[in-house]
């Protein structure tokens, strides 16, 4: 695995209560259909759910993820950072704290979907041995668009 370092000092740490306002926002900018801050509180206390933030010491929370582990499988169900910090490698950053956390819970397949337009993501995701395994149609909303299926094997 890649390990990167991005070029301002932050730190990835399990998400808190306390983040909870933040990531919910950071997700309205991110998302055209995005979650609410109930969701994220919700999903704190949920057994098989690894939630994570980036926190830059600075400004606060720049970036966080969501990862569902179930058995030897893992979904990236989400993964932002905060425009303002985009392109200063926090996203694979992140990403490489994802994917070992997955390791670490037994994930052996971690599965993603992203939109086919979005192939700044997808190549991000390919550079960590992400490759694409198919289609979902007209799996988004605003604006409808179909979904790459893409799969890491841990």
């Amino acid at each position: 695995m890649r390990a990167f370092a991005p070029k301002r000092i932050v730190a990835a740490r399990k998400m808190e209560a306390r983040d909870v306002e933040s990531v919910a926002q950071l997700e309205i900018e991110s998302f055209s259909a995005p979650w609410s801050a109930d969701t994220f509180t919700h999903l704190l206390d949920r057994p098989g759910c690894e939630l994570w933030v980036l926190e830059d010491p600075e400004v606060g929370v720049v970036g966080y993820s969501v990862l569902w582990c179930i058995l030897d499988q893992g979904e990236l169900a989400n993964i932002a950072v905060a425009e303002s910090h985009r392109g200063q490698g926090h996203g694979a950053y992140l990403l490489s704290r994802v994917m070992e956390v997955a390791r670490e819970r037994g994930v052996e397949r971690l599965y993603l979907e992203v939109r086919v337009s979005n192939t700044a993501a997808a190549e991000l995701y390919r550079s960590f041995g992400f490759t694409d395994v198919g289609h979902r149609r007209k799996y988004y909303d605003r604006p409808v668009e179909d979904a790459l299926m893409m799969v890491a094997k841990l």
